[in-house]
């Protein structure tokens, strides 16, 4: 790369969920940060304002996320 390039930034990861209301804490245990729910609103996606993950409404697909099986608040069912 020359000095004038700029570094690729990669894109935010996506997670497609059931529900206008999820919780994001970063999924990294230490690494991540504190959890936050975040509400879509009339969109039908939000972004979380820590770690820029992008939380995206399942088409056609309507129902409650679980706290303990939201994406974003464990890395795996029943795991903490």
């Amino acid at each position: 790369m020359t000095s004038h390039e700029t570094p690729a930034v990669p894109d935010p990861e996506l997670v497609v969920v059931r529900s206008r209301r999820v919780a994001c804490d970063g999924v990294g245990g230490a690494l991540g940060h504190p959890r936050v729910w975040l509400e879509m609103g009339e969109a039908d996606f939000v972004e979380c304002g820590y770690c820029d993950r992008r939380f995206v409404l399942a088409t056609g697909v309507r129902g409650e996320e679980s706290e303990l099986t939201a994406p974003g608040v464990y890395e795996g069912p029943g795991g903490h």
